[in-house]
């Protein structure tokens, strides 16, 4: 909340203005007091929209409408008055953060808490339409989260279903990106468009991102009435097939708002959303509803004059905390109890800021399931990070997706760079978008740990700044030949090179013939197959005519497919390993039963590893998912961040002892432990990001995948920890850590 300005009034009607709550094209938004007490929001129309005798009839109208909208889940309006010179309309105030704000907070939202708010939104908006409105602008904006549900607000563009809209030709009444598609070709909007945009915000709260894309204002609108909506990565069908209900392109095919109950589970009630929101969730709807509450000094509420004896009166803080209570103790039978009895708010960082994680992922190109993954597992790691207890250090996440494009990577690089409050980034996830932005992190010293782009060599640059936080293709070969010769009889390799695979295929499969002859006794045949070759009966043939008693497949999981399918038909039953990069659906799709018993070793963990209950307990318990591949992983290097910075606010003492990531009983922590116990002294300043850099270069850091040390040359992960899967009955069964091999 802002404070009032100059020209603003000190009274409108019978409340004496706090503040303000925002301001718009139509009007200004005032937080309001009445003389009983009661805090309203106070929305004053702007001077050249008043004069307007063709826009004050349309807001008579729809004041008087409004009023007639009756539903717990929609703010209702408690006064009005739409003659002044200046006409207002009050409605009940809600300390609560929007949807909007809580998305770009922590990220996407579970199913389940998805599912609880569209229920309680169905019915505001079946209220609305019951009373003769049409909304307009159903956006996460204009939805508020209480501990007891949301609220659907501002009807400041709503229209009376049965009149015309009073705005200029061409006008675009409403939020692209929101908007349903006869809205965007001109046609007069009625209930069903705003299901449509129930939809999009339903979508958006599931995804973090808009059905229709972002970018230019016109794309977006031409998307909304032209293309399918984006709903990768929404995977339950309940919420899928209701989405895509909500969003159909054709009015009629849409149900109505009140049909939505029958579409959404009936094991989710209206008015469940406390109980199926996340603890952080919980937790920052109680933050923001005590700052939203501490209020300026005001003079007395007007109350029951009739004498009695003194009491003593609460302290501010107090009545700000049994205030707030109100709002956020219903969510505490489900989430334990939620601190409120801080004196002072934890600092957040220098000036009242927060610091910031940088997310440098490919979200919706071909690498977007480890990219999403990896994102979860750094927004985990910072939530975790914060709700220790004595830290003045606050993080929060920024992400910024690069399509798995080098072109738009290195772009990402520079807008991350250019943010001041950015102290590190995680990522990015591919080969080459990691070598495209490598420049534009070095040249600002920018701290940048990728976990998956694993080729064997980056440019080196000058500031050092880009680490490896995952062995390469080629230190992964290491244990691959360890798992494949260390077993008995097992003295042949066989290494196919499919350069379908790429640079990915052609270090691992090249380095671990080296590695097989190096460090073995065994023999080796090699061979390379060009990339789009299809037909591996004869390189099968060739290597099996070897008498190779052993095969390491190194390439893409079309290759891989039909090389299980090649060796099957020749009931080949020696040991079968294939590079990390074939895991996936694809190949148990491709290959069928030709792909049980094929192991692989893998850089990522598995939610089932001993050091991985926690963390998977908590990313259930947040996402609503097993974590995927990455997301662990991406969870350390979170983790080793906050856990440097932690210690160089302390005093520098970050990279001269051990951390260790804890899980704990709440799902896992960033903590240090042994020599490094960081009291962090609130007030401080960041460091410079050539300090975190060196201090991250120094770290030794016990993550939930692997330790964490960097050579100081290259930046790159010392030692070779990976982990091992097989599949079984068509499923990747994971076997553990891979053995370390003394060489």
């Amino acid at each position: 909340m802002d404070e009032l300005r100059p020209g603003d009034p000190a009274r409108i009607g019978g409340h004496r203005l706090l503040g303000r709550l925002g301001a718009g094209g139509m009007g200004v938004v005032y937080l309001g007091r009445t003389d009983a007490g009661a805090l309203a929001a106070i929305k004053v129309i702007l001077p050249e929209h008043a004069g307007d005798e063709d826009f004050r009839a349309r807001f008579r109208r729809e004041a008087e409408a409004a009023r007639r909208v009756d539903s717990p889940w929609a703010v209702p309006v408690t006064d009005a008055d739409t003659e002044a010179e200046r006409p207002w309309i009050a409605t009940e105030f809600v300390p609560g953060p929007t949807l909007s704000d809580v998305v770009a907070h922590r990220g996407p939202l579970p199913v389940r808490s998805v599912l609880a708010l569209g229920r309680p939104l169905s019915r505001a908006l079946a209220a609305v339409h019951g009373a003769g409105l049409v909304h307009r602008d159903v956006k996460p904006g204009n939805v508020l989260l209480t501990a007891d549900g949301p609220r659907l607000i501002d009807f400041g563009i709503a229209r009376a279903a049965d009149t015309t809209a009073l705005t200029a030709t061409g006008l675009l009444v409403g939020t692209p990106g929101f908007l349903a598609p006869e809205q965007v070709s001109g046609s007069t909007a009625g209930p069903e468009g705003d299901v449509f945009s129930l939809g999009c915000l339903l979508a958006y709260a599931a995804t973090g991102r808009t059905p229709f894309g972002g970018g230019a204002v016109d794309a977006v609108l031409y998307r909304t009435v032209h293309a399918a909506p984006d709903l990768d990565g929404i995977e339950d069908a309940s919420l899928r097939s209701l989405l895509e209900h909500c969003l159909a392109k054709k009015p009629g095919a849409r149900p109505s708002a009140a049909g939505l109950d029958t579409l959404i589970p009936r094991d989710v009630p209206a008015g469940a959303a406390a109980g199926r929101l996340p603890e952080d969730v919980v937790r920052l709807i109680a933050d923001r509803s005590v700052a939203l509450l501490a209020l300026p000094g005001i003079d007395a509420t007007v109350a029951d004059e009739r004498p009695g004896p003194p009491r003593p009166g609460p302290t501010r803080r107090r009545a700000l905390l049994f205030a707030a209570g109100g709002a956020v103790l219903l969510g505490a039978g489900v989430f334990g109890a939620v601190r409120l009895t801080r004196e002072e708010a934890a600092p957040r960082g220098e000036s009242g800021k927060s610091w910031v994680i940088g997310v440098h992922a490919d979200l919706t190109g071909p690498g977007a399931a480890a990219g999403r993954a990896q994102e979860r597992g750094v927004r985990l790691a910072v939530d975790r990070f914060n709700s220790g207890d004595g830290h003045p250090l606050r993080l929060t996440v920024k992400v910024l997706d690069d399509r798995g494009d080098a072109g738009r990577s290195a772009r990402v690089a520079e807008e991350f760079t250019r943010d001041p409050e950015v102290l590190a980034v995680i990522g990015p996830t591919g080969d080459a978008a990691a070598g495209a932005a490598l420049p534009a992190y070095d040249e600002a010293a920018l701290p940048v740990l990728t976990v998956s782009a694993l080729q064997m060599a980056f440019p080196a640059r000058a500031n050092g700044s880009f680490f490896q936080a995952a062995p390469s293709y080629a230190a992964l070969s290491v244990p691959v030949v360890g798992r494949i010769l260390q077993r008995p009889g097992a003295k042949r390799l066989g290494i196919l090179i499919d350069r379908s695979g790429g640079q990915a295929a052609y270090q691992a499969g090249y380095t671990a013939n080296l590695m097989a002859r190096d460090l073995t006794d065994a023999t080796t045949h090699p061979r390379v197959v060009p990339p789009g070759t299809t037909a591996f009966g004869p390189v099968v043939a060739d290597l099996l005519a070897h008498r190779r008693d052993a095969v390491f497949y190194a390439g893409d999981a079309a290759g891989a497919a039909r090389v299980a399918r090649a060796l099957a038909a020749r009931s080949f039953t020696g040991a079968r390993v294939a590079q990390h990069t074939v895991m996936g659906a694809e190949f148990l799709e491709r290959a069928g039963a030709a792909a049980e018993g094929w192991e692989f070793v893998a850089p990522f963990t598995h939610a089932t590893a001993p050091a991985a209950v926690a963390f998977a307990a908590a990313h259930r318990g947040r996402f609503d998912a097993e974590p995927a591949a990455w997301s662990a992983e991406a969870y350390d290097a979170a983790g080793l961040v906050a856990r440097t910075l932690a210690g160089l606010v302390d005093g520098g003492t970050a990279g001269t002892g051990t951390a260790r990531a804890t899980p704990s009983g709440d799902g896992g922590s960033a903590r240090p432990t042994g020599p490094i116990r960081p009291t962090l002294k609130a007030g401080t300043g960041p460091p410079t990001r050539s300090a975190l850099t060196a201090a991250v270069a120094a770290a030794r850091y016990e993550g939930i995948s692997r330790s964490y040390a960097f050579d100081r040359e290259r930046q790159q992960l010392v030692g070779r920890h990976a982990h091992l899967y097989r599949v079984e009955n068509r499923r990747y069964r994971y076997l553990g850590p891979a053995q370390e091999w003394k060489s």
